[in-house]
């Protein structure tokens, strides 16, 4: 095929501190103004009318199904996550509480986008971008608990290990994920240090405890772009970016959005459509609260991840996670191609007792198999009981069911305090 032609060059920082910066050529064709998919009148109504709820809340009773199901059938992974959340739980304190940490030095009128930029890089951070902080993205349920004078976000991504990844589904790519979250915490706490003695305040939000969807603002900040497998893809490494926000009222300059050519290249690359197991990515964009995206089909995504390994199938075969923006839109201005497309390298997995997956190839599952409760944890036991309670008529046969609907509704209340599936996110 014919060589691309360039529509315009960005000019990035290296992959990290202290390497040189890099420029990523991006295809004419491949051009699409980040500002038409969005329509800012849809995001206000929707936010107004239908606010937005964390799936660990408006879905707990999948997400305490499949911790049961996991516990049955992947049982490392089970104490894996455990592991995890026993080892984190005092860092994801100190964020719920971050908001509280006073200043401790005197605040000026100067702008100190650059020096808060300079110090993210020095301790770890692979992405650093500035927006406004964008209420209409917040959770119902955290909507008393983020601070109304910090207008303005940090938004900061940590990459999550290389070659771990490359394993997915699997325990070492958990491990690495959730080593990525550690990450958060510890650069987190320099980064507020920092800005309280420079005489502002802050909060933060990731790993587990976040206002809600962070992906827009990443986006307005000129970090990435949204992917047909609904995660941020970020220019150096794509969708391993763990995403943390810190609120500030600190005196900074917005970055603007970039075109980094990514929607439109996920519309010819469409690799995470066609390998995803659950066959839950859909690869034609609709407009959704204002937003155009894929949209996932969650219910036949957590069935996947609850008994492999939190699959991230979608994650592992993007070629822009796999090589890089500007290996993949260098490739493509070249030959006209998706990088890695078809080939082995980009494409095959194992899961767990399906086997090994050449190009082409899918796992089959039942039916049954994506059968899981829907909606949240405490309405779908409520009708689970009243369905039980009219298939028996005994007093003792009812007050059994009574009873069990108490342990029930106990046993759930308890795990409201447990992160999903591997950081996603507290219910509470």
């Amino acid at each position: 095929m014919a060589r691309r032609r360039v529509g315009h060059i960005i000019r990035r920082n290296g992959r990290k501190y202290g390497q040189a910066s890099v420029e990523i050529k991006i295809a004419k064709d491949l051009e699409k103004s980040p500002q038409t998919m969005r329509r800012e009148d849809e995001i206000s109504f929707y936010s107004r009318e239908y606010p937005l709820e964390s799936f660990a809340v408006s879905e707990s009773a999948s997400a305490e199904w499949a911790a049961d199901i996991r516990e049955k059938v992947a049982p490392e992974t089970s104490a894996l996550y455990e592991q995890f959340q026993q080892e984190i739980e005092s860092g994801i304190s100190w964020v719920r509480e971050s908001g509280d940490i006073a200043a401790v030095g005197i605040p000026t009128a100067a702008d100190v986008t650059d020096v808060i930029r300079q110090k993210a890089y020095e301790i770890g951070y692979g992405e650093i971008g500035f927006t406004r902080f964008d209420r209409r993205f917040i959770y119902e349920s955290r909507r008393g608990d983020v601070k109304n004078d910090l207008p303005n976000a940090i938004c900061l991504a940590v990459e999550q290990e290389y070659s771990a990844t490359q394993g997915i589904p699997g325990l070492d790519s958990e491990r690495a994920q959730g080593d990525a979250y550690k990450k958060q915490i510890v650069f987190a706490k320099d980064l507020v240090g920092f800005i309280s003695r420079l005489g502002f305040r802050t909060q933060v939000f990731g790993p587990a405890w976040h206002f809600g969807p962070m992906i827009p603002l990443f986006v307005e900040a000129g970090l990435g772009q949204l992917g047909v497998n609904g995660q941020l893809l970020s220019p150096h490494f794509g969708s391993r970016a763990r995403l943390q926000i810190i609120l500030t009222d600190a005196n900074v300059k917005y970055d603007k959005p970039v075109d980094f050519g990514i929607p439109k290249f996920c519309e010819i690359c469409q690799v995470c459509f066609t390998r995803c197991p659950g066959r839950a990515i859909q690869g034609q964009r609709i407009w959704f609260r204002g937003v155009e995206k894929s949209k996932l089909i969650f219910k036949r995504c957590r069935p996947i991840m609850a008994r492999y390994d939190g699959c991230g199938v979608c994650m592992k075969v993007c070629p822009i996670q796999k090589y890089g923006l500007p290996e993949v839109m260098e490739h493509y201005i070249e030959t006209g191609e998706v990088l890695g497309k078809g080939t082995p390298n980009l494409e095959n997995y194992e899961l767990g007792d399906k086997g090994y997956f050449r190009v082409g190839k899918l796992p089959v599952f039942t039916s049954e198999f994506f059968d899981m409760p829907l909606g949240r944890s405490e309405e779908y036991l409520s009708r689970k009981h009243a369905r039980d309670l009219r298939s028996v008529d005994k007093p003792e046969q009812q007050e059994k069911l009574w009873s069990s609907y108490r342990e029930a509704i106990e046993k759930s209340s308890n795990r409201q305090v447990k992160i999903v599936d591997m950081g996603m996110d507290l219910a509470e």
